[in-house]
């Protein structure tokens, strides 16, 4: 599966502007909420209480929120950029600038697992998460994780 698979161009957040995780979430909420037709602090409040069993901030500057759905139909993605970094509680203590929001089906935990692995592995590669940072426009992000998508 490839990322643009499931990453819609309307859900690619360029210039995140929220200082606090919560904003952070609202931002990257409220554009799949729209796409999925759901309330967008719904998913904030599912996502903020997946934050409570331990903060999804991985380190090295990334973010992947996640949480599970009821009404899904299908994984969805979301993704963002923070200029000036958040505290998002992660591991290493330092702020988190890249953000991949997912959301799958209540009962999909094999293709919850197999997505975040692959989000995990292209992050993996410096040179990418460079290039995101220097992106300025939601269609040069979009470009950037479609090439990385070749790779893989």
């Amino acid at each position: 599966m490839k990322i643009l698979d499931v990453l819609s161009h309307d859900a690619i957040c360029a210039d995140l502007q929220a200082h606090d995780k919560k904003g952070i979430l609202g931002e990257l909420a409220a554009p799949v909420a729209d796409i999925i037709g759901i309330n967008g602090d719904e998913l904030v409040r599912v996502l903020m209480e997946r934050e409570r069993l331990g903060s999804t901030g991985i380190g090295g500057g990334i973010g992947i929120p996640h949480g599970k759905l009821k009404s899904l139909q299908n994984l969805v993605l979301g993704f963002g950029i923070s200029r000036t970094g958040v505290n998002f509680e992660s591991m290493d203590g330092k702020p988190t600038h890249i953000f991949f929001l997912l959301l799958t089906p209540e009962n999909s935990t094999g293709l919850h697992l197999k997505v975040l692995a692959r989000i995990s592995r292209i992050l993996k590669n410096e040179l990418f998460k460079e290039k995101l940072l220097a992106a300025s426009t939601t269609e040069e992000i979009h470009a950037i994780i479609e090439e990385e998508d070749q790779e893989f």
